[in-house]
């Protein structure tokens, strides 16, 4: 069976792991934690990160630091993963689902500024297969309306918006906030983890306390305060040293990891290009790709059901991504549903291949095969 991911291992994860263990400091924001969160700082200009235990809590962080309270409106793209949103519901907020693009499932930044109100407070971008969204456009409504800027770029490590004089800024970097995963089916994993990116100066040293269970251990730690107290919320949010020392195993060899994945992606493109049955994603000329995720968008569901069980009796694992959460019974239990026709398109139509690190030419080439003859 070929299966949809398989982890990949560089070989130190637990050479680091047994380290931090002989360290004898194993608990959070030890050595590796330090490590990891100084590489993205230094390589991709976050002002500051903050490891976590998941991209989940990172984003739970940024409902905190966004000051969302009770009738506050998020935007938020209904095709997306359920964190992108509960966060925000958690905070009693009401979520404004906005629809992607036609052509690729990004959030449609054309059709921002009709949801905004005057309870509107921040908006969530995702940053979908590590895509850039339109982040000018958005940078702009924001701006316009005062509003707090999220960027869930749970898939978007080492992936770059090109702005329009040439300039790149690392997915992360260009909100006020963001939000990373390192589950095992992203670029770089530490089987689960994730990092909050905090880019602008005023929500900092809040962070450090809602990090460390509302209290500023992390000053008292620095020498900055002879003792250390309750100060604020928060929460257990840091992830153990054993995790971090699995992700810098990953972060060392980044380099060869984003490489072989762009390989695959390329090599997917060219062998499906010439398929008038599908449709290949979508690359908008202001993003990069960091070849999180290889997807083609079939011509309906019943095209796209047939084609995964030939895909499956061929031995090959592929899969369809979200459901459109705008339609979800947890939402429409307490509001009602707006019609979100780009969002249900890519929730019955996309399909995801199989990409990961060891999937070798003669595996990756049986699956291009099989859905070219299908």
């Amino acid at each position: 069976m070929t299966p949809f991911n398989k982890p990949y291992l560089t070989g130190k994860e637990t050479k680091y792991i047994e380290e931090a263990v002989a360290s004898g400091k194993i608990s959070g924001n030890g050595i590796f934690t330090q490590k990891c969160q100084k590489f993205f700082e230094d390589k991709y200009g976050f002002k500051k990160t903050l490891l976590t235990t998941s991209c989940t809590d990172a984003l739970e962080m940024c409902a905190i630091l966004a000051d969302i309270k009770p009738d506050d409106e998020v935007i938020v793209p209904s095709y997306t993963f359920v964190s992108s949103a509960l966060p925000f519901v958690r905070q009693n907020a009401k979520i404004v689902f906005a629809d992607s693009y036609s052509d690729n499932p990004n959030i449609d930044a054309d059709k921002i500024e009709e949801l905004i109100t005057d309870k509107t407070k921040a908006i969530v971008v995702v940053h979908y297969a590590g895509i850039a969204c339109d982040m000018e456009k958005i940078l702009e409504i924001t701006e316009k309306y005062n509003l707090i800027l999220i960027e869930d770029a749970a898939q978007a490590i080492d992936s770059y918006y090109v702005f329009k004089d040439g300039t790149q800024k690392a997915l992360g970097s260009i909100g006020h906030l963001g939000a990373f995963s390192f589950h095992e089916t992203k670029n770089i994993i530490a089987g689960e983890g994730g990092m909050l990116t905090i880019n602008d100066e005023q929500f900092i040293n809040r962070a450090e306390i809602i990090w460390e269970k509302g209290t500023n251990r992390s000053m008292f730690f620095r020498g900055e305060i002879n003792k250390y107290g309750w100060v604020d919320t928060g929460s257990s949010f840091l992830p153990s040293e054993i995790i971090s020392a699995f992700l810098w195993a990953q972060l060392e060899n980044i380099e060869s990891i984003q490489k072989k994945r762009l390989e695959i992606w390329k090599k997917y493109h060219e062998g499906l290009e010439d398929n008038e049955n599908i449709s290949l994603p979508v690359i908008p000329k202001y993003a990069t790709n960091n070849a999180h995720m290889f997807y083609i968008v079939c011509k309906n569901i019943d095209f796209r059901t047939e084609l995964i069980k030939k895909l499956k009796e061929n031995n090959i694992l592929a899969v369809f991504h979200y459901l459109s959460l705008h339609k979800s019974e947890f939402y429409t239990q307490k509001h009602d549903s707006r019609d979100l026709p780009n969002s249900d398109k890519f929730e019955d139509c996309l399909l995801r291949l199989p990409l990961y690190f060891e999937l070798n030419e003669e595996e990756q080439q049986r699956v291009i095969n099989t859905i070219n003859e299908f």
